[in-house]
């Protein structure tokens, strides 16, 4: 997953399935292939993944949701970020 960028993951997480789609030079990579694969478009976010310091950037131009109430870049609802922490911790929280 570190192919495009040497020290950050772009992600998108299925909030609802507790999965997640990394790599790439786009959320939207992410996005689509989460899509593919049955997620449901309200159910995904995106953020960046820092490994070597275990940090989460909740910013992504796909979590732009006006009708949502998400009306920027970034993960406004501190209840959503959390659910994003824990699944991503989770699933990549050992990764280095």
């Amino acid at each position: 997953m570190l192919e495009e960028y040497e020290t950050m993951i772009k992600i998108v997480v299925d909030v609802h399935r507790k999965i997640l789609a990394g790599g790439g030079e786009m959320h939207a990579d992410c996005e689509s292939r989460l899509l593919e694969q049955g997620s449901e478009q309200d159910d995904l976010w995106g953020a960046n993944w820092y490994p070597d310091e275990r940090r989460i950037e909740y910013e992504s131009l796909i979590n732009i949701r006006p009708a949502m109430g998400n009306r920027s870049v970034v993960i406004r609802d501190e209840s959503l970020r959390q659910k994003i922490e824990m699944i991503t911790r989770d699933l990549l929280g050992q990764m280095k």
